[in-house]
């Protein structure tokens, strides 16, 4: 971003680890919610059925990552408005109300999915009903959301985010082969298979989902209110230092997710490919193959790692939801709104959580789509994301604050490769 900046603004910036810590919100919470529940199932998977073979995409996904999440960040901080109301904003209503389509449909499944894992997880550990569980931590997102102010719950989110260090720890007694692993990260080990070419399309579409573009831009938009600054497109003189901060937040939110991917993936490359287990669904079962493979204590981390990241998530999603249908329909919606004062956003995030812990009661396992719904997020993120680059392309949305060749680059290239991504994932199906 061309940043400008007042005299001895650098200067007046301050420093340190307190900081820089204080720095982190939008950013680390999103990356953090990138490891949800279905996303940990998906790395597990794929640790079970390829071993480190496709460790690389993660080094792949890591810039993509920063690149497309500081281009969501940077919508949101620069017109003050999140992505579906720049879209109502500059581009045909049927292009908007069918990206918002489409985002509530994967959210739902995606929803589902986290909830259920939540509740299979605690009934392993607990004993009792998994239903009764999922629909538990359901009601308890909820009035966990309503009921706590922006301020709090941001708060609350980012202390969430520590429970995600227990992967380090799982991945520190599963007997990794770090030589192995390692080379794993440089040397792509490539198999012209279907299931190989869905594997991957599900890694980019769990590291780079659309639901986290929505929620990312929201967030800033949020902190903005909170601090009662005015968007930068109206103040670009003020661009210097809260580009920065996003590129730090952004930087560190989705390091920081790579790097808990990464500890999955070769926790059970290590335990439960290595023992022949090379079919995992759900991140439940994850947890319990790894406890006669790693041990009591990995099986509880692993376990505490999946609600702690879930209640993390299940916000974000739902959130997410909440903000595209606002500003779909033109109408405000905050979490420091009161309930009264903006029912259509706390509606939207009460019925998205039912409708996803009801899927098990329907009938339907959420938990079985899961790793056909990363796919279904790879395969919806590129026209998504070349939504965006033509959002902060646009002088009419952004302004005098404009975007770098860099981050033109940057931005199209990690929307080129979820495109390549999808056709070589249909091409694949129909030549297998």
């Amino acid at each position: 971003m061309r940043e400008e900046t007042s005299p001895g603004a650098a200067s007046e910036e301050p420093r340190g680890p307190r900081a820089f810590l204080a720095r982190l919100g939008p950013g680390l919470i999103t990356g953090a919610a990138d490891d949800d529940p279905s996303g940990i199932g998906t790395h597990s998977q794929v640790g079970a059925q390829f071993g480190f073979g496709l460790s690389w995409t993660f080094i792949l996904s890591f810039p993509l990552m920063v690149a497309i999440q500081q281009v969501a960040a940077e919508i949101g901080r620069v017109t003050g408005a999140g992505i579906a109301r720049n879209l109502r904003r500059h581009y045909p209503r049927p292009l908007l109300f069918g990206m918002v389509l489409l985002l509530l449909i994967a959210n739902v499944i995606n929803l589902g999915a986290d909830l259920a894992a939540m509740g299979d997880v605690l009934a392993l550990v607990a004993g009792g009903s998994p239903v009764v569980y999922t629909l538990a931590f359901g009601i308890v997102s909820i009035l966990l959301e309503v009921g706590l102010s922006y301020s709090r719950y941001a708060t609350v989110l980012k202390w969430t985010t520590l429970s995600l260090f227990t992967y380090f720890g799982v991945v520190l007694v599963a007997n990794v082969p770090w030589g192995q692993a390692i080379r794993s990260l440089v040397v792509p080990e490539i198999e012209w298979t279907t299931a190989y070419a869905t594997a991957v399309v599900a890694i980019l579409g769990t590291t780079i989902s659309p639901y986290l573009f929505f929620w990312q831009a929201a967030q800033e938009v949020e902190e903005q209110h909170r601090h009662h600054a005015k968007p930068l497109c109206l103040t670009p003189v003020a661009s210097g230092p809260e580009m920065r901060r996003i590129r730090i937040d952004t930087l560190t939110g989705m390091a920081f997710s790579t790097l808990i991917s990464l500890a999955i993936v070769f926790a059970t490359a290590a335990t439960l490919h290595a023992s022949g287990i090379r079919d995992i669904e759900t991140s439940a079962q994850a947890a319990e193959a790894l406890r006669p493979l790693a041990g009591q204590f990995a099986f509880a981390l692993f376990a505490l790692g999946i609600i702690g990241t879930g209640l993390l998530a299940v916000p974000v999603l739902a959130g997410s939801a909440a903000y595209a249908v606002s500003e779909m329909m033109g109408i405000a919606g905050s979490l420091d709104a009161k309930p009264l004062s903006a029912r259509l956003f706390y509606g939207a995030i009460a019925v998205t959580t039912l409708a996803g812990a009801l899927l098990t009661f329907v009938g339907i396992d959420p938990a079985k789509a899961l790793y056909w719904t990363a796919v279904v997020n790879g395969v919806l993120a590129a026209p998504l994301m070349a939504v965006m680059m033509l959002i902060v392309t646009n002088w009419r949305a952004m302004g005098r604050v404009r975007i770098s060749r860099a981050q033109r680059i940057g931005g199209w290239t990690a929307t080129a490769t979820m495109g390549v991504a999808t056709i070589i994932f249909f091409a694949s199906l129909i030549v297998g």
